[in-house]
């Protein structure tokens, strides 16, 4: 995978950007078999109506979660066994997270996609092919839109189709042109970026990427952390980070997508 390079801020104004987000209440999970959990603390509806571009690494704004709330969310998959050992982790802990996943990817493992939405996730959609957006033609991006959407719901659902049953997209390493976000918002699509991440693309041992996750979270203290679930090295961290937010009092906040149910899709 190539090196994720830092995104420049943009200085798009939204309007009412953070007019309506709704908090639907509680959701740990009633059938949770550990009692002492982390848990998923509550569902947050987001509306792409009203919210169209989330995350401070690239916009002014992100979702109003209140201090000690973080949004888990993981790149570039599915990827077995990596993406495998995450879901695990996430199930261990009672934790619903959302799934950005490549097109391709998808259309190689489609077993694996539904299991990520049979297991209560949110599955959202990041190109076909993971390439530089702003580095290629208009009409070779919106392929990358489309096809991975189309793969993305084919594995999720048998049906090939550029409407995403969840309108959630992250643009391959945070790079977008104007144009291409205007293109979203017209379509309805909310596009997410991160509040800050666990820099898992540089090769390090999984005992400094949990020291730098972690000292990131003390430092933020909420926010949309992005990983990458394709990365052996956070699959392998993934099981002590989510105990250090259970041991710190840290919430995980799930994110659907306005006027859907809970759960992001019915794999079957």
């Amino acid at each position: 995978m190539a090196k994720m390079q830092r995104p420049k801020s943009t200085s798009i104004t939204m309007g009412l950007a953070l007019a309506t987000l709704t908090a639907i209440g509680s959701a740990k999970a009633a059938d949770c078999p550990r009692s002492d959990a982390l848990g998923t603390f509550r569902v947050m509806s987001v509306d792409a109506k009203t919210t169209p571009r989330v995350g401070l690494k690239s916009f002014p704004q992100t979702l109003p979660l209140a201090d000690h709330e973080v949004v888990l969310t993981f790149d570039d998959g599915p990827r077995p066994p990596s993406t495998n050992k995450v879901l695990a982790a996430l199930a261990q802990e009672c934790v619903r997270a959302t799934f950005f996943l490549v097109g391709r990817s998808a259309t190689e493992f489609p077993d694996l996609v539904k299991r990520i939405a049979r297991e209560g996730h949110t599955i959202g959609h990041h190109t076909w092919s993971h390439p530089h957006m702003t580095r290629i033609p208009a009409d070779t991006a919106k392929y990358e839109i489309d096809h991975g959407i189309a793969s993305d719901e084919m594995a999720l659902h048998g049906v090939s189709t550029t409407i995403p049953s969840t309108p959630f997209f992250r643009f391959p390493y945070f790079e977008s042109t104007p144009a291409q976000l205007d293109l979203l918002e017209q379509r309805g699509i909310v596009v997410f970026g991160a509040d800050f991440w666990a820099s898992d693309w540089n090769d390090m041992p999984p005992e400094q990427e949990l020291k730098l996750i972690t000292d990131r979270v003390a430092a933020a203290r909420k926010g949309i952390i992005l990983f990458h679930d394709a990365q052996a090295r956070t699959a392998a961290m993934m099981p002590a980070f989510l105990r250090y937010l259970r041991e710190n009092g840290y919430h995980v906040v799930h994110i659907v997508p306005a006027n859907t149910p809970r759960k992001n899709a019915d794999a079957r």
